[in-house]
């Protein structure tokens, strides 16, 4: 029995063209490829969910140089950008609005950068020759940002441009962001590890407990109070109208540094271990489940009257944070709660305590917010001259996302997601762009290398990355003193990219200073490029 044989060259052509046939097998084969080489460390580096980006570049080129159109909808590209910025934004809300208020100077220099990159694309354009709508593209694919390719006009030499310098602007910038991320040990922005004391107190002055947190700030807050000696001692929650007197111990939560001040100031450290008595009061990890409690400050719960209990700290993802009165609980919170022993049941209920509150994605919440912000996207803004241009979906979505997330709730409406269900979204929203910009960019790349001027492209291109990456490195690092981890961030922000900010995701153990970042600078970079684009293809 004899087999024919077939040519390597005969098997690639057949599983491209196979793949060719079946969009959706080859989105998914993409994403497993990408997340598999993503996930192998080379040199201390691994690439994370950005290797999508690049395999689908690979295969798609593949395809180009073997006669074969590889194509992924537009539709799937606009849904994950769309996912991906919502879940951004309803994640960063909660602290992204306080952030505006004490960086603007970030936000400032992230369009300054921008556009005067904008004037070196210019001139460098005219230097190397290049037509107006090349340059504009250059300058789109240099900063990696698709809506500053339509901006440009999307003609075929535009798309030239765009298509040459895009690779470079994902690979320079991420040399960037590696320089940043090389020296987050030393940040001083970390935010600080809880730190629980026993302190006996020793003031004979009555103090409150409210005047002493409010002295030390409101990520401090007294537990528990233990009153009386031996059999005869008693322990309850600590309320702000609570006087601390002689003799009293108390436990206190909060950074090292400002509780080691507290204990200063009341007395000196116990050798009591208060939780470890758990015959008065009990303490237990709680899930907020319950779709009731979401987006609700802490002292609305009344839990103090009720059940005679308080929240000491709550875990959002990987992080915690004192639980005082103005922290607003999200589903999927885990709550530590302390209560008396006999009535820790009730406030399990009474949270929910299921794990339903860490999946549950609020379908009305997350269908309502895509909407407004796909709306909010498409809606033109006109420009002098007549012309219009729109943000974009994904600028649209971040910004409701990043409103509804602060918000948390409106009425009976909650508008946030639960921490864990919105990195999950983050996740799937970034793997289906990635994968659709790289077969998008691999489609162009063979047509690009063919043309002459490629070489003057690709100078231009690495030239507008460099400049624009090194300026914010050196102004933001150096002058405004912004540590690595947020650095590294800002830098995926005002680069519009996905794929860097899945890098430093991936290097940070996914730090929410990394998406604050992002979040933080993203809306203005995006309009900013759309804006230098549009004047750069009317040159």
């Amino acid at each position: 029995m004899t087999t024919s044989y077939r040519p390597p060259e005969a098997a690639v052509h057949t599983v491209l063209a196979f793949l060719a046939e079946e969009p959706l097998v080859h989105l998914f084969v993409t994403v497993a490829i990408g997340a598999l080489l993503g996930s192998i460390q080379v040199g201390g580096i691994r690439l994370h969910a950005a290797a999508v980006l690049f395999v689908a570049i690979a295969v798609t080129a593949l395809g180009v140089a073997n006669g074969v159109t590889i194509e992924i909808s537009t539709l799937v590209g606009d849904l994950g950008l769309a996912l991906f910025a919502f879940a951004i934004g309803i994640t960063s809300g909660p602290s992204f609005f306080h952030a505006v208020r004490t960086a603007w100077s970030r936000i400032l220099v992230s369009a300054l950068v921008l556009v005067v990159a904008g004037g070196v694309t210019a001139a460098g354009g005219r230097l190397l020759g290049l037509a107006p709508d090349t340059t504009a593209g250059t300058f789109a694919g240099a900063l990696t940002n698709t809506p500053s390719l339509s901006a440009a006009g999307g003609t075929p030499g535009a798309t030239v441009g765009y298509s040459v310098s895009y690779l470079f602007g994902v690979v320079g910038m991420l040399v960037v962001i590696n320089m940043a991320l090389a020296y987050r040990r030393s940040d001083t922005d970390a935010p600080s590890e809880l730190f629980e004391q026993s302190v006996r107190v020793e003031r004979d002055d009555r103090p409150t407990v409210e005047a002493i947190t409010q002295r030390h700030g409101s990520d401090v807050r007294f537990n528990r109070i233990r009153e009386g000696h031996g059999d005869a001692a008693t322990q309850h929650v600590a309320t702000n109208e609570d006087v601390l007197e002689q003799g009293m111990v108390v436990t206190v939560i909060g950074p090292r540094e400002k509780v080691e001040a507290i204990v200063r100031e009341l007395g000196h450290p116990s050798s009591l271990a208060l939780p470890k008595d758990r015959r008065y009061l009990d303490f237990r990890r709680i899930t907020v489940s319950d779709p009731k409690l979401a987006g609700r400050e802490i002292r609305e719960l009344n839990l103090e009257r009720t059940y005679g209990a308080t929240i000491s700290r709550v875990r959002r993802g990987d992080v915690d944070i004192v639980g005082v009165g103005s922290t607003v609980l999200q589903l999927g919170d885990r709550v530590r709660v302390i209560a008396p022993a006999s009535r820790m049941k009730q406030v399990s209920a009474f949270f929910g305590d299921s794990a339903r509150g860490l999946t549950d994605i609020n379908p009305v919440a997350l269908g309502v917010g895509l909407s407004l912000g796909l709306v909010l996207g498409a809606i033109p803004i006109p420009l002098p001259g007549g012309s219009t241009f729109a943000v974009g979906s994904a600028a649209g979505a971040l910004v409701v996302g990043l409103v509804m997330g602060r918000v948390g709730r409106v009425g009976r409406f909650v508008t946030a997601l639960p921490h864990t269900a919105a990195m999950v979204l983050t996740e799937l929203g970034l793997t289906l762009f990635l994968a659709y910009a790289g077969t998008r960019a691999g489609s162009q790349i063979a047509q690009a290398f063919t043309s002459g001027k490629w070489w003057r492209i690709l100078v231009l291109g690495a030239v507008v990355t460099a400049f624009s990456g090194a300026s914010a490195y050196v102004l933001m690092g150096f002058v405004l003193g912004l540590g690595g981890t947020r650095l590294s961030g800002v830098l995926a922000g005002m680069q519009t990219q996905p794929a860097l900010l899945a890098y430093a995701n991936g290097r940070t153990n996914h730090d929410p200073r990394v998406m604050l970042g992002y979040a933080l600078v993203y809306p203005t970079a995006m309009i900013a490029k759309i804006l230098t684009a549009t004047v750069l293809a009317a040159l």
